[in-house]
């Protein structure tokens, strides 16, 4: 398989400059700035300046640096690495499970024209993903985790099995069409909704009338590695795929095909992501509740919107827990936007807002706006991204639900440019 071209500009395009260009520091710098002020002023605002409360200040510092960082170094033709252009990272390779996090908020601010140059690289990789799914004895394509331009696969134990990457096409195709309608009849976002959802059916494991995640897997968690042979039914994979079908099924009725309805068919069978008692935790059934790393569970109930499946008793009885009984010192920096996505979900913005800013040494964020995890990664672009896409759930809430339902009233907050962030989904 051919490796990717190298990422650039058009000829022609709105500032390119070829590598024979001349010109002055003086022209660079003019351009640059009139570059940022169009974008500055064409793309989505948060106001917070109402508010007295310090956190409300942090967090439009962390926005307006986060958006910065993010258009700098995640709005390219290729997902970005974790760390950016600053450094040399997980052996130099990007991370497709990250990319929702690195992109998604691009067409939530106003700016869904740099989510759509990555989403390119889906087209571009579809030739290997529908090989890879060839090997694994499924249609579509299969979406690998740690990937180069070469579009190989860097050797793991963790890799191969994790599942959580593959709904993000659906995901970001979803969010880049309720910024423009017309991506819906792009047919190079059309045939990777269609290839991602194809390789999601034949993944999901028959279990009587219903249909669950079979082994071997790894959650979003990435615990368990030496399980993976059994694992089966992770509760936030269970609710990402049950609500990416009836996704990619909506797709399919704009189109008016023969096969709409038959994704959403397929997602009323998949188990509830809780389990027996009623509890949202890390797995349906199947190991205990692994508390250090990421909470991946309550991605279920945030970064996923309400399925029916999960009561919203259930989300903040897991929320809570997770506040009172988490190793924090042992999570990453997405991992506190998702927290208060959820809380965002359940509307409680003081709990979204200490989330958000939950003091940890992986969330500081520094006076350029990165947020360091540890010696050798000075950033993270991960918190950025979900920073911005945390905000604009807790700002402009979900489709038919309330303004701000993840900030605090008294705060006066006001926005402009930002879209909602997809609700429930009614049945096709």
């Amino acid at each position: 398989m051919p490796a990717l071209p190298l990422p650039g500009r058009a000829e022609g395009a709105e500032g390119a400059v070829s590598a024979e260009s001349t010109e002055s520091g003086a022209g660079i710098r003019a351009r640059s700035a009139r570059f940022w002020a169009e974008h500055w002023e064409s793309t989505g605002v948060l106001d917070l300046g109402q508010a007295t409360d310090p956190r409300a200040h942090e967090l439009e510092r962390r926005a307006v640096l986060s958006r910065y960082i993010q258009r700098v170094h995640a709005a390219g033709t290729l997902p970005p690495a974790e760390t950016g252009l600053l450094a040399n990272s997980w052996r130099g390779k990007f991370h497709l499970e990250m990319h929702w996090w690195h992109a998604a908020h691009f067409a939530l601010w106003g700016d869904a024209a740099s989510l759509r140059r990555s989403l390119d690289f889906y087209a571009s990789a579809l030739p290997s993903a529908r090989e890879t799914a060839r090997r694994q004895g499924c249609r579509g394509a299969r979406w690998p985790k740690q990937i180069g331009p070469d579009l190989h696969e860097s050797p793991s134990d963790i890799g191969p099995f994790l599942l959580w990457q593959q709904p993000h096409p659906i995901h970001l195709a979803e969010l880049l069409r309720r910024a423009d309608p017309a991506a819906a009849l792009d047919p190079t976002l059309v045939e990777v909704v269609e290839q991602s959802a194809l390789c999601l059916v034949d993944l999901l494991r028959p279990d009587g009338e219903l249909l669950g995640l079979g082994a071997p897997l790894i959650g979003a968690q990435e615990r368990h590695v030496e399980d993976r042979s059994r694992l089966q039914d992770p509760a936030f994979e269970l609710a990402y795929v049950a609500w990416a079908l009836r996704v990619a099924d909506r797709w399919r009725s704009r189109r008016d095909t023969r096969d709409a309805g038959e994704l959403t068919t397929i997602a009323r069978r998949i188990y509830s992501p809780l389990r027996a008692d009623g509890v949202l935790s890390t797995f349906r059934a199947g190991p205990a509740m692994e508390r250090s790393d990421h909470p991946s569970h309550l991605l279920a109930y945030g970064m996923v919107p309400p399925t029916g499946t999960i009561p919203a008793a259930a989300a903040s009885a897991a929320l809570d827990d997770a506040l009172a009984e988490w190793d924090w010192d042992s999570t990453w920096g997405w991992d506190y936007p998702a927290l208060a996505m959820t809380a965002a979900r359940l509307r409680r913005p003081e709990t979204a807002v200490d989330a958000l800013l939950m003091p940890t040494v992986k969330n500081r964020c520094d006076g350029a706006g990165h947020f360091p995890q540890r010696p050798g990664l000075p950033a993270y672009l991960p918190a950025n991204g979900g920073t911005l896409i945390a905000l604009a759930l807790m700002a402009a809430g979900e489709d038919d639900g309330p303004l701000s339902p993840g900030l605090p009233r008294t705060w006066g907050a006001r926005h402009e440019g930002i879209l909602p962030l997809p609700g429930p989904l009614t049945e096709l």
